[in-house]
């Protein structure tokens, strides 16, 4: 598999994240009572997934530098946000919701990839 076609969805990740940072405060949609789980939920499942994108860039080794790869990219973009208007940086985001889902979604591939190993190998 060619470079491009190996790092193309972690790219996409980060261009969604980016894109959803982007939003103002003002245009974000509310929730309700469910609006800080649903909005938390949704850093920890996007961190999950650009964390087995990266893995996946990095063909398939190396989980911990996918790891600090996604949770550098949380750092990088909660700064981000402090440009967007009425949004701010939280390092509880990057230290708790997106080191959560960064480490979830390892831990689902690696179940994954037991699950599709022949029994004799697992």
């Amino acid at each position: 598999m060619n470079t491009l076609k190996r790092w193309l969805p972690a790219l996409l990740m980060m261009a969604l994240i980016f894109g959803f940072s982007s939003i103002p405060s003002t245009a974000m949609p509310e929730f309700g009572g469910l609006d800080f789980s649903i909005k938390k939920f949704g850093h920890a499942l996007g961190y999950g997934l650009l964390t087995r994108a990266y893995l996946r860039g990095l063909g398939g080794k190396r989980p911990w530098l996918a790891w600090s790869m996604a949770l550098a990219y949380a750092a990088l973009d909660e700064f981000h946000q402090s440009f967007v208007p009425g949004r701010g940086p939280s390092v509880w985001d990057v230290l708790l919701f997106d080191n959560i889902g960064a480490l979830a979604g390892l831990w689902a591939g690696s179940l994954l990839r037991k699950r599709n190993q022949p029994k004799g190998e697992r």
